[in-house]
């Protein structure tokens, strides 16, 4: 009897498995509950948990060594062998040397343009007309695609001529502005609007498009209608595509403006990148038509990384369609 009891103030120690006769897992086993319902719940926990774990983001710090790896490395790399392979093939002779300068000449022209004060004139002169023309346009596609987009007797009479102005190319409406009006900057402008306006207008279109209708529905139950509508519901759920067409509007009004200021060519207008090149091809100077050929890549390509890449990652990320931190 002694040995069975229990001596005042001690606790009972863990079970021996010898004198239970089964096994401390086995009784954990037996404990579980059976059956197909609890089988389903915990199949259901595991799901839960496992779906929880995907949707858990990491907040990692990148560093700006990583950045500098991922984005500028390859660019670089891919700039050197482009200048590579240029100046193997000017040193090949395939070509003259009048005709197919090599890259020292080309940054040989850029830098007696540098020594002159000249460069950023031309530069300057290309995008305050390129940026005006596209605010222009923006201020001109943005309702008129909201219009295409929410009439439907405007969008069966409209849209298919905004897809066909959109395919059209931009120089091809240089010859009407300069008649309809003359040698001036109004027929510049002409012709970045008429370029830049339709992609501008159907990038919204696509954005609104998009649109689940349960946004637009939520939106009038509590009020928003009309312009409210527009501004709180509209615009910020057609965002993405927006941006998208206002990006294609920018290359577009890039695109339209140097075919403008190359054929729209006189000493009233000032001197752009387009008529600087035109000028260099006049005087038979391929190293100067190559540089300004270099110019134009260069300002087109940093305004997309200076402003539109940045705001397309920041409205992405914002809405979860854009996960990496970087």
């Amino acid at each position: 009897m002694a040995s069975t009891e229990t001596r005042t103030g001690e606790l009972p120690g863990p079970p021996d498995e010898t004198d239970a006769g089964t096994p401390a897992s086995a009784a954990a086993t037996d404990a579980r509950p059976e059956g197909p319902e609890a089988r389903r719940a915990a199949t259901d926990d595991g799901l839960e948990a496992g779906l929880d774990a995907l949707e858990t983001r990491t907040s990692e710090r990148v560093s700006f060594g990583r950045i500098l790896l991922s984005k500028a490395v390859p660019p670089l790399v891919a700039v050197v062998l482009v200048v590579t392979v240029w100046q193997l093939a000017a040193m090949s002779d395939v070509k003259p040397d009048y005709v197919l300068p090599g890259p020292l000449d080309v940054a040989g022209s850029i830098q007696d343009m540098w020594l002159e004060g000249t460069l950023f004139g031309y530069i300057w002169t290309s995008v305050s007309r390129g940026a005006l023309g596209f605010l222009v346009s923006v201020a001109v596609g943005t309702p008129l695609g909201l219009l295409v987009a929410r009439v439907r007797p405007v969008r069966a009479a409209i849209g298919p001529i905004l897809s066909g102005l959109q395919s059209l190319p931009s120089v091809a409406w240089v010859p009407a502005a300069i008649i309809w009006f003359g040698l001036t900057d109004a027929t510049i402008y002409a012709v970045v609007l008429l370029g830049a306006v339709p992609s501008i207008a159907n990038g919204l279109v696509a954005g609104v498009d998009q649109i689940p209708p349960l946004y637009l529905r939520a939106g009038r139950v509590i009020g928003a209608t009309g312009l409210q509508g527009v501004r709180h519901v509209l615009l910020p759920a057609a965002l993405p595509g927006y941006l998208a067409g206002l990006k294609q509007g920018w290359a577009f009004s890039w695109r339209s403006l140097m075919a403008a200021e190359l054929i729209a060519n006189s000493p009233d207008l000032g001197t752009g990148l387009g008529q600087l090149m035109e000028n260099f091809r006049t005087y038979s100077d391929m190293s100067g038509v190559l540089a300004t050929i270099l110019l134009i890549l260069i300002v087109g390509i940093g305004i997309d990384l200076l402003f539109f890449s940045p705001l397309e990652r920041r409205v992405l990320r914002s809405r979860g369609l854009l996960t990496r931190n970087v």
